[in-house]
């Protein structure tokens, strides 16, 4: 049954959500003519629908003056959650109570007319936001000023860029002074220094001591903006707490997922490897860019030596496919050599997803002798401190002659692995580095951590 439960009170917590649940009906089919209609309900088809609750007993609460984070994959029910809180939907489930105006920054634009004036959609808009028209006269020069648009007040919208139309609708609602914010990934609109505009104004309802709720993807402005946050996961809440410590649960779900999907992935190419027919070796092999999605088998050489599996292990034994910067990662190979065979050359490279050559090694450079092999064996090269920063990294797996000129087997760009950094450093790989900062008056140095 449904029934309405939002309340609006004058004093205690900024937004109490108590118990909270949404549901929506899927239909099963689609009728879009009045004969579809009609015919369906003489045959006796009734509608069929699946039930969706994109929200399940939420419960929190947002004091005055807080700022609130709100993350979440896509279709976790960031957006469902603040049409709640700002009453565009009403709970299947639950109550919400909401202490103080709200201006909710959720869909920017909604009631804009294209065939009317820039000026008269303000006065429509601030309408909408509950301004009377005496306060939005007294507020319209700000309204363009803010969105810099005072050429355009008498061009009809049809005429306007989405970035125009969306930084007029953010002017216009942040000059309703609410109490209580919500915001929708609104801060992505206009250019880059638009952009700084409205971090700007956030900050100053920060200030302010205003209350906000920031639903966003872009989690380091998360952790800036949102002493707390909250991690949705298919309508549930997941995590809440600190925004450092949820926003790093948000990774270590999505690393999870990611590499369950990657491990399904590289026990096919595995199975695969073992029954593959070896290509010749082209004359010219080259290297292409690759992505996660794009893994072509791609391999060749005479088979006397064969490669059976590609594993990856961190310090502790355990298989992994997510690493962080300067954890250990052993790649352990398996191959079976059909006849005796005197001293192979075995060598991994690492490549970026775009191609680049970043890193590789042999056994023949690093002057590592094996004697003769025959049959099954394992081999495993260990990196103790990955200096690898952010990236899907492909690798390519050989095994040559003592003098690396035939190739026994060359397997590229089927395996991966990927690596996550926490430091904040760019490009591909971190070197370690140190700072000397000299100045008039003394001197400062820097040494990296590693260097120590």
């Amino acid at each position: 049954m449904f029934h309405q439960q939002r309340e609006i009170k004058k004093d205690g917590d900024a937004i109490v959500v108590e118990n909270v649940s949404k549901r929506f009906r899927i239909p099963h089919e689609r009728r879009r003519t009045v004969y579809e209609n009609v015919s369906g309900l003489v045959k006796g088809n009734k509608y069929s629908y699946e039930e969706f609750w994109a929200l399940q007993n939420i419960s929190f609460t947002v004091k005055r003056g807080e700022t609130l984070g709100i993350i979440g994959e896509n279709g976790s029910g960031k957006s469902t959650l603040l049409k709640v809180i700002a009453g565009v939907l009403y709970p299947d489930r639950g109550k919400v109570t909401v202490n103080g105006k709200i201006a909710p920054f959720l869909e920017l634009g909604v009631g804009f007319q294209p065939e009317l004036t820039a000026d008269e959609n303000v006065y429509i808009y601030g309408s909408i936001m509950g301004l009377d028209r005496v306060t939005i006269k007294k507020k319209i020069d700000f309204i363009f000023e803010f969105a810099e648009l005072e050429k355009f007040r008498n061009a009809k919208l049809k005429n306007f860029s989405s970035g125009m139309y969306a930084r007029l609708a953010f002017s216009t609602a942040i000059s309703t002074d609410p109490e209580i914010i919500l915001i929708d990934e609104a801060l992505a609109v206009g250019d880059e220094s638009f952009q700084r505009k409205c971090f700007e104004k956030i900050n100053e309802f920060r200030k302010n001591e205003k209350t906000i709720i920031f639903v966003s993807h872009g989690l380091g402005t998360v952790k800036q903006l949102c002493e707390r946050s909250i991690l949705l996961s298919h309508g549930k809440i997941n995590s809440i707490g600190y925004s450092e410590k949820v926003v790093n649960d948000y990774h270590v779900g999505i690393y999870a997922k990611e590499e369950l999907k990657i491990k399904a992935q590289q026990e096919k190419i595995n199975e695969d490897a073992k029954e593959v027919t070896i290509a010749p070796e082209p004359n010219q092999p080259t290297i292409e860019p690759v992505t996660t999605e794009q893994k072509p088998v791609n391999r060749w050489g005479s088979q006397e030596i064969k490669i059976l599996e590609v594993n990856f292990f961190d310090k502790t034994g355990t298989e992994r496919f997510f690493f962080k910067t300067g954890e250990t990662l052993t790649v352990q190979l398996k191959y079976y050599a059909k006849k005796a065979i005197e001293n192979p050359t075995f060598g991994v490279a690492i490549f970026s997803a775009d191609g680049t050559y970043v890193y590789g090694s042999n056994t023949r450079v690093d002057h590592l002798s094996f004697g003769i092999i025959e049959g099954e064996g394992i081999i495993t090269l260990t990196y103790d401190n990955l200096n690898l920063l952010n990236g899907t990294f492909f690798l390519d797996i050989a095994i040559y002659d003592e003098i690396a000129v035939a190739t026994y087997d060359y397997i590229k760009h089927n395996y991966s692995f990927k690596v996550q950094d926490d430091t904040g450093n760019e490009g591909i790989c971190k070197m370690s580095h140190t700072y000397t900062i000299v100045k008039s008056r003394g001197s400062y140095e820097y040494i990296d951590p590693e260097h120590q």
